[in-house]
């Protein structure tokens, strides 16, 4: 099984996005900084996201991204579906061809295999992610690296 680096990534920025719900639309290179991921990748993951309803954008200053949904409502499988992802472990990508055009002696299994992960990522939501300790553990420690980094913003008279 592997899940590639476009489906790592997209759910790791939603899980940002997220995380900072309440913070008002999120930038990508607010979440390129904390997440280490490319503001040109994430500006190609998230026209697939908007298109598939998962996010809301905002145009101008003071714009970004938001989630379309309540975090509770978006699973992680459809966050990797969105990005055209597919978490496989057949050797043939489904199509019962693996073997000189046949079926495989364990083409079943490997197909029980990814409808059993399809499943679990169904069942966790991103607003379960964000419950979770670890997860939350990790975003403060994000935060404050980001802090670090940041100029000061100019006070407005």
């Amino acid at each position: 099984m592997r899940l590639t680096t476009k489906g790592r990534y997209a759910v790791t920025a939603m899980l940002d996005l997220a995380l900072h719900y309440d913070d008002g639309p999120i930038t990508l290179s607010d979440i390129s900084q904390r997440q280490g991921i490319s503001l040109s990748y994430l500006e190609q993951l998230f026209s697939k996201l908007r298109k598939q309803g998962l996010v809301d954008s905002t145009r101008g200053p003071g714009g970004g991204y938001r989630l379309s949904r309540d975090a509770s409502q978006i699973a992680v499988a459809d966050v990797i579906t969105a990005v055209d992802e597919k978490v496989e472990t057949t050797r043939c990508g489904g199509l019962s061809n693996c073997q000189d055009d046949q079926q495989c002696l364990t083409h079943e299994l490997w197909t029980e295999l990814s409808h059993q992960i399809h499943e679990f990522l169904m069942g966790i939501s991103l607003g379960a992610l964000v419950e979770r300790k670890g997860v939350q553990e990790v975003a403060a420690r994000q935060e404050k690296v980001t802090m670090q980094y940041e100029p000061p913003k100019a006070e407005s008279a």
